[in-house]
């Protein structure tokens, strides 16, 4: 059979990409070692120097001022005295360029707004020869030191700049001294002596003096210039964490943000969806690190995160066009400071605790329940109330025990199958070298995470090595390097369902150790130790080459090219168990349930991509008019090939390689896929006076999936803002910092879709012939699709108006936004009569409808030695479904025309029946419902008014989203003299909850055992009128399970919770303390995540677990040392 596909693509052969990652290792080992010695020291701009010429310090000023983003103010007659200087063709440093024409006379240099330097003239110098002697460290709020901070005694010209550490030493007047210290773009304070002689001093930023920059796509820009709707955490937040996967880590950190999980099992991820839901396909959104696509965001290590950037509306993520309908999250890398050569060593150590879990009642209380669960369904006839147990068993199953433990088995299976904790450790080594040429920083990180259960463990080990490399004055590289190594080991089974059900009466071991049958055969404890283990292993490389070339100030050209390969093994050892009778170890009584043989199934996935970028930028000011402009070109091409064999029925369960197979049992598969698309983008901004913004983007795709006539897709976006505050009438408001109104429209795509769905897919098979009368098997073949070929992009429309506020010298900021998102063009399986004998074609049939806000709200201040900031994020969404051609996703939850997405779907209940009489005259849902079953309401018939029978085609109705509403997190963050604390908090506002039918449906499979919620709570016989009255849950019975356990708002709660989701409480000892072993400092710390939590759940409940899964609480104390 011949494939062809039609690509874009310049790179098609395996062989190509090989020869590509072979060149980007050559490059990037080259670049790691090359620097020497003398390229560690500080790195500078650089102003060009076109002719030998002679200058005045004005015409110096303004050389610079045309090659750099500084100003300079000063006294018009200040340098009259100051002779011309003469300058030599070639560059130099800005630095040394301003060393050597201010050295030509006293003067002092201030650094002030909007990168503006103020140069004044020197008064007379005033030595003290006696004083007090202070020294100390200047540091960010991060803790990274700050070198050239200006340390001045207040009141006088007695003063020093900090050095490469950030360390000073200044011999002031006395000891009631005040410091005033300084640094360009942080807040400026004032520090008393007071008898002390060192210091460890923390800067905050000033916002009013450095304009934030953030990533958006494709580039850069201030954070105040934009106009689309964004939301931004520091990688220091995320790192404190201290979470293995980067997707939990971002859990209520942002608003718009939706992080969902349902398990803390090792490796496991999270679901992340930015502003709710935008199709019924994949609505994960596009993961972009270091501008290069990433498939899996859990790749990248926390601690080598620099920022994250989400692009939530049009406006900042319709760049990335056909897949950005879902968000864009941005991921930035640090890389290496100028001018700094450090190394750190960090280790974590800690251990998880589930936090919370659901009891069981015990083997008498189960024995009496079951008997009562077969008396209700025969009937209640007195005198059989202890039809399947006799009450003398009933009675004295325990203290038989003692005597008999194989007969009367009591077995805790929680505690046989789940361990009280598991540990956890990671380690990591970061080295960064920043020199004049080349910056790198290399980091490696180990991490070790037990489960709960045997025989489960997932190991990792991060690498990523970043290198920014100065060529010549206008040509720089970056070359990045990064490789993920995780092994996933699992048992046979996941045993946390099994030891949260199993009924206590059966045997998982005889009393001689041997391994016991369970329940016919259903035994978790020997499939978790002999049942063979199911293993992955994954080798993720990533590569990165970008040049950028700039042949003047405005102007930059930047190509980029990303190789990524993948390889993934999957390994699948089932054994064979047996067991045998509890007095006869040679009398065979059977396997364990599916694990009748001994089978070994092996699979392997090789996968590639290549990614291409090529960017022009453009920027110039005019005066007072402000224009950026990009455009931009991008490719991608991905291939797949996976190939697999299964072996079943080994002779011996020791030796997991398929050689060992019986020939006549081995099967083998395989497949390969490969995608394209090609993009070409465009970006142009204006803002006039800062005040009056407008921006533009366009992004034309073509992507292979979909057929030629129908490849390409237009995705505009538009959006201005408005910024209030440099209004003239604004001027005389100095609370108000800064304030802007924004607007943005414009269209986003989706085209993950599959690959190719508008051709006809052939499967081919083996069938059974007859020859005369031999069976002969051949290969069949036959169309199962029925394609249609003019099928296109799903398309979203998203609205977006928002508000960006700061008061208070920037302390207080808020940032809210409200959008609404429609698509089009959804993509669903229509339905065709079946007689045609095709599958139900794919087709653009769909509509969505989602509206929604979110806001955020800070406040940032250093008060004296204590620098503090509170956050608090809240949003909220909800999408409604449109025209869907008539198609219906029916269940416990549904989505069809009207509905909410997966809106739940089922009856409206109406309590617990009381008594017969009750029952007689009230409409049913079948002939079993008795007294203690849930009532349900006659909502309409055939004819739209009640029928007196409950059925579920006209008495199911909609009964509420299911979706989490009002996500909330919130962040405290204090610094205090070397201690560090921060708390974060998460949870959901309003969700409805439905209480799963596995964990409030007693002797579920006939045998499981009931929770401890249950016990006393349900309807019976046993009790009173008045306790009935009281009942949470129905009768016990198995004839009325299917009607009780239908979904209908009896089962839903309010699913709202509140988490406290992170602390850390952390102390860096002073710099002196380690002075004589050479460190710079060492930071120790513990950290708690989710704590607790507050919940309208049932107790034993977490509001996000699953009912066969653990959240857990996790406990970890770390020590950071650097060199």
């Amino acid at each position: 059979m011949e494939f062809k596909l039609t690509t874009p693509c310049f790179i098609k052969r395996k062989q190509d990409l090989k020869f590509i990652m072979r060149a980007f290792i050559l490059l990037f080992c080259t670049s790691v070692f090359s620097f020497s010695s003398g390229d560690l020291l500080s790195q500078n701009s650089k102003i060009v120097i076109d002719t030998d010429t002679i200058l005045t310090i004005d015409e110096v000023f303004d050389i610079i001022y045309k090659q750099t983003d500084y100003s300079f103010a000063y006294k018009s007659e200040i340098f009259k005295d100051v002779p011309s200087i003469e300058l030599k063709k070639g560059s130099i440093k800005t630095n040394d360029l301003l060393n050597q024409i201010l050295s030509k006379g006293n003067f002092n240099v201030v650094f002030g707004t909007n990168n503006t330097i103020l140069i004044k003239e020197k008064e007379i110098d005033i030595k003290i020869e006696q004083g007090f002697q202070v020294s100390g460290i200047v540091t960010d709020f991060n803790g990274q030191s700050l070198a050239g901070a200006n340390v001045l005694e207040k009141g006088t010209i007695n003063g020093v700049q900090t050095d490469f550490n950030g360390k000073f030493s200044l011999n002031v007047t006395d000891q009631e001294a005040v410091l005033e210290i300084s640094y360009l773009g942080f807040v400026t304070i004032e520090v008393l002596v007071d008898g002390q002689d060192n210091f460890s001093i923390v800067l905050q930023e000033d916002s009013e003096k450095l304009d934030e920059i953030v990533v958006v796509g494709y580039g850069i820009q201030r954070k105040k210039d934009l106009t689309g709707s964004i939301s931004t955490v520091d990688g220091e937040v995320l790192s404190k964490r201290n979470v293995t996967q980067l997707s939990q880590a971002l859990q209520g950190t942002m608003p718009g943000m939706m992080v969902t999980r349902s398990s803390d099992e090792p490796g496991e991820s999270a679901s992340v969806r930015v502003r709710g839901i935008t199709t019924i396909g994949d609505n994960s959104p596009l993961f972009i690190v270091d501008g290069v696509p990433i498939d899996n965001i859990n790749y990248v290590n926390p601690s080598n995160i620099e920022s994250i950037t989400v692009l939530k509306d049009a406006a900042s993520a319709s760049i990335y066009g056909a897949r950005a309908a879902a968000g864009v999250i941005l991921i930035t890398t640090k890389r290496a400071k100028e001018g700094q050569i450090n190394l750190e060593y960090t280790s974590n150590i800690g251990f998880d605790k589930p936090t919370a879990f659901i009891e069981k009642v015990g083997p008498q209380r189960y024995l009496e329940m079951i008997n009562e669960w077969v008396w209700n369904d025969a009937g209640n006839t007195p005198g059989q109330e202890y039809a399947l147990y006799a009450q003398e068993e009933v009675d004295n199953w325990i203290s038989n025990n003692q005597s008999n433990p194989n007969q009367y088995p009591i077995t805790d299976w929680q505690s046989l199958l789940l361990k009280r904790q598991a540990n956890r450790q990671s380690h990591e080594l970061v080295i960064s070298a920043g020199g004049e040429k080349v910056n790198t920083r290399a980091s490696v990180k180990y991490e070790d995470i037990g489960a709960l259960y045997n025989h489960r463990s997932f190991t990792r080990i991060l690498t990523r090595v970043n290198n920014s490399i100065e060529i010549t004055d206008n040509l720089s590289a970056e070359v990045d390097f990064s490789h993920n190594y995780t092994h996933n080991t699992e048992p046979m089974v996941n045993p946390v369902w099994n030891a949260l059900s199993y009924a206590p009466i059966y045997a998982a071991q005889w009393d001689d150790g041997r391994i016991a049958g369970g329940k016919n055969g259903d035994n978790a404890y020997a499939m978790l130790n002999y049942g063979g283990n199911d293993d992955y292993w994954v080798n993720n490389i990533n590569g990165r080459l970008g040049l950028t070339f700039k042949p003047t100030k405005n102007l930059s050209f930047t190509a980029r090219v990303a190789p990524n390969l993948k390889s993934t093994k999957y390994k699948t050892f089932r054994k064979q168990i047996e067991y045998y009778s509890e007095n006869d170890p040679t009398q065979f009584g059977g396997f364990i349930s599916g694990f009748n043989a001994t089978n070994l199934s092996e699979r392997r996935v090789d996968s590639y991509n290549l990614t291409k970028q090529f960017l022009v930028n453009y920027e110039k000011s005019f005066n007072v008019h402000n224009v950026n402009t990009m455009i931009g070109y991008e490719d991608f091409y991905a291939f797949n090939e996976s190939v697999g064999a299964i072996g079943r029925n080994f002779e011996l369960n020791s030796y997991p390689y398929l050689d060992l197979a019986p020939v006549d049992f081995i099967t083998a598969s395989g497949y390969a896929n490969e995608n394209s698309y090609r993009s070409f983008f465009g970006r142009a901004t204006y803002d006039y006076k800062s005040k009056y913004f407008i921006q533009g983007n366009l992004r034309l795709d073509g992507s292979s999936r979909f057929h030629q006539d129908y490849r390409w897709g237009y995705f505009p976006s538009v959006s201005a803002g408005w910024a209030i505050s440099e209004e003239s009438f604004m001027q005389n408001l100095t609370s108000i910092s800064f304030l802007k109104i924004r607007g943005s429209w414009g269209n986003m795509g989706n085209e993950r879709i599959g690959n190719y769905p508008y051709q006809s897919n052939i499967n081919f098979s083996n069938g059974l012939f007859y020859q005369g009368n031999d069976v002969v098997s051949a290969t069949t073949a036959a169309q199962v699709d029925y394609a249609i070929q003019d099928i296109s992009w799903e398309t979203t429309e998203t609205f977006d108006v928002g508000l960006d506020l700061q008061l208070f010298k920037n302390k207080f900021t808020l940032n809210a936004d409200y959008y609404k998102k429609t698509t089009k063009g959804m993509l669903l399986d229509l339905e065709i009569p079946d007689y045609i004998g095709f599958s139900n074609p794919t087709q653009n049939a769909g509509e969505m409808y989602t509206t929604g806000w979110d806001f955020n709200v800070s406040w940032k201040e250093v008060v004296n030695d204590l620098s503090y900031t509170i956050s608090l994020n809240l949003s909220d969404s909800k999408t409604k479904m449109g025209g869907l051609s008539g198609i219906v996703f029916d269940g416990s939850t549904i989505i069809r025309e009207g509905s909410e997405f997966n809106e739940w779907y089922g009856y409206k209940s109406d309590g617990i029946f009381q008594t017969q009489e009750e029952v007689d005259n009230s409409a049913l849902l079948n002939s079993s419902v008795q007294p203690g079953d849930i009532k349900y309401l006659d909502v309409s018939g055939p004819d739209g008014e009640p029928d007196g029978v409950i059925s579920p085609d006209y008495d199911r109705v909609l009964l509420g989203g299911s979706l989490p509403r009002y996500l909330y997190g919130g962040t405290i963050d204090l610094n205090y003299k070397g201690f560090d604390f921060s708390l974060a908090v998460q949870g959901v506002g309003m969700q409805n909850s439905y209480l799963n039918s596995n964990l409030t449906k007693p002797f579920v499979g006939q045998w499981h055992n009931v929770s401890k919620i249950v016990d006393g709570n349900y309807w019976s016989h046993y009790n009173t009128p008045e306790e009935n009255l009281k009942a949470t849950y129905p009768r016990l019975s198995y004839t009325s399970e299917s009607a009780n356990y239908s979904t209908s708002d009896f089962w839903l709660i309010n699913g709202a919770y509140f988490r406290l989701k992170n602390i850390v409480l952390g102390y860096t000892f002073p710099e002196s303390t380690f002075s004589q072993v050479k460190l710079k400092s060492i930071r120790v710390y513990g950290s708690v995540n989710d704590l607790f939590t507050i919940s309208h759940f049932p107790d034993g409940w977490d509001p996000e677990s699953a009912y066969d899964s653990l959240i857990n609480t996790t406990i970890n104390l770390g020590i950071s040392v650097k060199f």
